[in-house]
């Protein structure tokens, strides 16, 4: 039973319903299409990489959700709402930790503004983890050289090098 049906069933005018559910499905569409819009504006206008990744993930997630409601209002069928649904289940998953990636990737490269963090939470965090780094490898057990994030910053380099 699609959903059609069971509006039809409905002790209301069909035409009604139909007409209030493509009102809904233009809404959703629009208001999907703007936030959409606003994470393209925020990915060119946002000065570095975390507030590019703030702009990009979270208005397009939202956008995307509106959108994907609006196509299952207007087809109303149980095919398009389970695979709309895949969409946006794998879209939830993924963006937030590509997004997670892409900005501990710019914290630790220095391509982020530091002036712009008020709370660095992560500072503390990456030096510990150089710290171990620089440790193990006076003792032998890593045979490279972790650089800090000025030296990352300063030569472009994310990786680390071998030691000479």
């Amino acid at each position: 039973m699609t959903l059609d049906d069971w509006l039809r069933s409905l002790p209301i005018d069909y035409a009604i319903v139909d007409g209030v559910l493509d009102l809904l499905t233009g809404v959703f569409v629009l208001v999907g299409a703007f936030l959409s819009l606003a994470a393209g504006i925020g990915l060119i206008r946002f000065p570095d990489a975390i507030a590019r990744m703030h702009a990009t993930t979270k208005p397009q997630i939202a956008g995307i959700t509106f959108i994907i409601a609006g196509l299952v209002l207007q087809d109303r069928t149980w095919q398009t709402f389970w695979i709309l649904f895949a969409v946006l289940f794998f879209q939830l998953l993924t963006a937030p930790i590509s997004a997670h990636m892409v900005g501990r990737a710019g914290y630790r490269t220095g391509v982020m503004k530091r002036d712009r963090i008020f709370v660095d939470e992560l500072r503390d965090a990456v030096e510990h983890a150089q710290d171990e780094a620089e440790e193990a490898a006076e003792t032998g057990a890593i045979p490279i050289q972790v650089p800090s994030s000025d030296a990352a910053r300063d030569t472009g380099a994310g990786e680390a090098e071998p030691k000479s």
